[in-house]
């Protein structure tokens, strides 16, 4: 027998199931418009804003789609229905029924600034506490890690969600334009094995080989080699990747690339099937028509001209070299310096020099000495290191500047490494502070021709420019066989760089395990110590291994500039903080004393 409390429980149920029936949403909040004046409608959302005028009672009700006015007048419902509405707040989740009406005085800020619902019922479908930050003007006030801590809340703003929607765009584009060019998906291992890729892996304890570990992926380098050796020759991955390095704006531990791989193809090939994508997935993620084919830079044009391999082409600025005009200067910085160049910008004329001592403090913390200025003006240069300089100097400077306007010099001296380091990075803080470039502009280039090796002076020892399964040109690939002539091998690399932010990099592979082999011995790996790490692919290569190449793009940063932000924090749905940790979920964490015995690792403290 039900007992009367019971009875009373079970029709309150029924009475919740019913209302909930009733309440099911017919439209979302963003859809509505002035053609659906008159319907009977039922939305359901979030309560974004909550205002109480005198007995009526307006608000903002938002869902992911948009924002819609609701309006309660006492004077049409009952107290019961005006008792809920008055005790909504913002934050709290409701459904709402009535009538959609045109509004006397529309809101062109919005989409359904035309109508309003013009409510006969509201289900309270749960309460909220008042949220630890404000976002009704689209995006949150808070800092970073408070937005972190509460980030299924931070999502809720209009802009993480348009962020959110274009990340899914892009994904879905990505898909669609490789599968209609013969791509196919493959997932490749989230377990692997710990290799040398160039930052530190994230390792897995295996519990059932005690001591031993897998290692989550850098990326899926070996893998797709082995596809293409497996003869999947068009193969592409959106892959999670991670890497245990020091995070910044536009790295984090976990990042996700779209990884690309095709045999039988040569590196224009690879070009124009990227640029075909872009063009594809910019216009159905932002609505942007880009301009194609992409410009190409050397690295060397890149580095005598920018000073970075990653050049943002939005604005000039293009560094100028005057090594053998100061060869024999009487001033002994330049007339010693194995390389002399400078940066010539108009209208900085009138800096102060504790304004331009900032970019000397600048250069220094950068590892230079310090940074040498001269000012332009009148058509003659003044101040600064100018009392050094020969009239010839001076005159040489001034044509080869092609300064138009009067502006500021600044110089580098010393070796081209430094010089084009420090110059490189004045050029981008200027153009940041002085806003040279159009924020609304995408401009696309391609780096080529690569170093395939770079010297490492401090541990004297050759490293990979990029990275060891790169094959050089074909005019050097004798000198590799050889061992000869390291320093000005060329690789078949190549980097796509979009506003001075490196987003993809690839290469044609090596497919030859002789070939790889002198690679990994030029790097200085022992043979056991390859073939422990790589045994799999080299020995793939002996089974009739195809030449093959790819690229693998950052869809991380492509979607953060795609967005206008400055960090792809602002474009992941749950990233982790500057110092790697996840202070929403309160990871990393301890794990208890059994979990670690299972898995055979003791923790020593620190002392």
């Amino acid at each position: 027998m039900i007992k009367g409390a019971n009875i009373l429980k079970l029709r309150s149920v029924e009475i919740n199931r019913t209302e909930n029936k009733k309440m099911k949403r017919t439209n979302n909040c963003g859809e509505l418009r002035k053609t659906d004046e008159g319907k009977n409608v039922i939305l359901s959302g979030w309560i974004h804003k909550y205002r109480n005028l005198g007995g009526l009672v307006f608000f903002d009700l938002r869902d992911r789609n948009g924002i819609t006015q609701v309006i309660f007048d006492p004077n049409n419902l009952d107290e019961n229905i005006m008792e809920k509405a008055n005790r909504c707040r913002n934050e709290f989740v409701v459904s709402v029924s009535g009538t959609v009406r045109v509004k006397p005085d529309p809101n062109k800020n919005l989409a359904t600034g035309e109508i309003e619902i013009a409510a006969d019922n509201i289900l309270i479908e749960n309460a909220s506490k008042t949220p630890p930050f404000n976002f009704l003007d689209g995006k949150s006030d808070a800092k970073e890690d408070l937005r972190l801590q509460y980030r299924y809340i931070d999502l809720r703003s209009a802009k993480m969600t348009e962020n959110l929607l274009v990340r899914h765009k892009v994904m879905l584009a990505v898909r669609n334009y490789l599968s209609g060019k013969g791509f196919i998906e493959i997932e490749t291992p989230t377990f692997s094995k710990s290799t040398p890729e160039g930052a530190r892996d994230y390792l897995v304890p295996c519990r059932i080989f005690p001591g031993t570990f897998f290692a989550l992926p850098q990326s899926p380098q070996v893998y797709k080699q082995l596809l293409m050796v497996a003869g999947q020759d068009k193969y592409f991955q959106i892959a999670r990747c991670y890497r245990d390095e020091d995070a910044r704006g536009d790295r984090q531990p976990e990042f996700t690339q779209v990884d690309i791989e095709q045999s039988f193809v040569t590196q224009d090939e690879i070009f124009e099937m990227t640029e075909g994508m872009f063009e594809d997935l910019f216009k159905k993620a932002v609505g942007i028509e880009l301009k194609t084919p992409f410009e190409r830079l050397t690295y060397k044009e890149a580095m005598d001209d920018y000073g970075v391999d990653k050049p943002d082409l939005r604005y000039g600025l293009k560094l100028k070299d005057i090594t053998s005009v100061t060869r024999n200067s009487g001033f002994q910085v330049f007339s010693g310096a194995e390389c002399v160049k400078f940066l010539a910008v108009e209208g900085l004329e009138n800096y102060s020099r504790k304004q331009i001592a900032v970019y000397e403090d600048y250069a220094k913390h950068l590892g230079a000495k310090g940074l040498a200025f001269v000012k332009y003006t009148c058509g003659k240069l003044d101040g600064g290191i100018s009392k050094f300089l020969s009239a010839g100097e001076a005159e040489a400077i001034i044509k080869i500047s092609g300064l138009e306007n009067d502006g500021l010099i600044f110089f580098g001296a010393g070796k081209e490494e430094m010089a084009n380091k420090v110059l490189g990075a004045v050029r981008i803080k200027i153009a940041h502070e002085l806003k040279l470039y159009d924020p609304d502009e995408f401009r696309f280039c391609w780096i080529t021709d690569f170093p395939l090796f770079a010297y490492n002076e401090e541990d004297e020892r050759w490293e990979a420019m990029h990275h060891m399964f790169t094959m050089p040109k074909p005019e050097f690939l004798e000198d590799l066989k050889r061992g000869e002539n390291l320093k000005n091998i060329l690789g078949q690399l190549y980097d796509l760089v979009l506003n001075g932010v490196e987003l993809s990099s690839g290469s044609i592979r090596i497919h030859d395990s002789a070939v790889q082999e002198k690679v990994f011995s030029i790097l200085g790996m022992p043979k056991e110590e390859y073939e422990s790490k790589f045994g799999a692919m080299l020995n793939s290569f002996k089974f009739g291994a195809p030449p093959h190449g790819g690229i693998a793009h950052g869809l991380d940063r492509m979607i953060m500039l795609m967005c206008h932000e400055e960090t792809i924090r602002d474009v992941i749905a749950f990233p982790k903080t500057k110092s790697q940790s996840c202070l929403m979920m309160d990871a990393p964490s301890d794990v208890s004393p059994e979990q670690l015995k299972e898995l055979s690792i003791s923790i020593e403290k620190e002392k």
